[in-house]
């Protein structure tokens, strides 16, 4: 068996386009996605109909979310302007999308983590605001009641690859539209990939167990740079662009 994790598109229709693109020259039909798909100053639109109509299976993150749960008022500066271009029938797909699911038997898929979609489940922050890996312990609690041989998450856009004690893995696929980001709560903490390129995971079933394929696609990101700098994002254009907030 062998499939396609893809993360946090965050309305980058260019780089989800490159992305699919190249799943279908590996020959790989079967992709989930986990979440976090329109939110941001780009194409929220446009991915919005690719996703809708290619009906791949999307659990729910905390930036979809955002785009139902509230009015439009008091959204976010990420969720205004991809609401703008969103239609009834995307509001409802993301209506209709779960917390979490299994696919197909082999995989449990959540944005965050088990416990919620604003939670990291393979890195913690400190409180002078640095990312790091959690120990084994903390990751292996937040598994507790998951029997799949693998589990799959987004929310950090840090493609990472945790080992459990009891061989299962957890897999985050790293970003396809994102590559940077900075939060100020609860203390302010940044992410950088320090590239520009689409990222998503391949996962492949092989006689050693579940394999894991790191991808980066390259794409038109200064276009998409630009997009999000002319809609007022600058430091976001600049991560789209370049890998880098600054």
């Amino acid at each position: 068996m062998i499939f396609a994790a893809i993360a946090d598109i965050h309305g980058n229709c260019a780089a989800l386009e490159a992305v699919l693109s190249d799943i279908g020259k590996l020959g790989i039909t079967d992709i989930v996605n986990l979440g976090d798909c329109f939110s941001g100053p780009l194409e929220a639109g446009r991915t919005a109909d690719i996703l809708v109509g290619q009906n791949i299976p999307t659990v729910r993150g905390n930036h979809d979310r955002a785009l139902i749960d509230r009015p439009f008022e008091n959204m976010g500066d990420w969720e205004k302007p991809a609401h703008a271009q969103l239609s009834t029938a995307h509001l409802a797909w993301l209506q209709a999308m779960p917390f979490d699911m299994v696919f197909k038997d082999v995989a449990y898929c959540c944005h965050g983590s088990p416990k919620g979609d604003l939670e990291y489940w393979l890195e913690r922050l400190s409180p002078e605001g640095i990312l790091s890996l959690r120990p084994l312990k903390e990751i292996e609690a937040l598994a507790e009641g998951i029997k799949q041989p693998l589990m799959l998450c987004g929310h950090t856009h840090i493609a990472r690859t945790v080992h459990l004690s009891d061989g299962r893995l957890i897999v985050n696929p790293g970003s396809v539209g994102c590559p940077g980001w900075k939060d100020d709560e609860p203390v302010y903490h940044q992410v950088e990939a320090g590239h520009p390129l689409a990222s998503y995971a391949v996962l492949e079933e092989t006689a050693h167990g579940w394999q894991v394929y790191f991808r980066q696609v390259r794409y038109d990101h200064v276009a998409m740079g630009e997009l999000a700098r002319a809609n007022g994002m600058s430091q976001l254009g600049n991560a789209i662009a370049t890998g880098w907030l600054d």
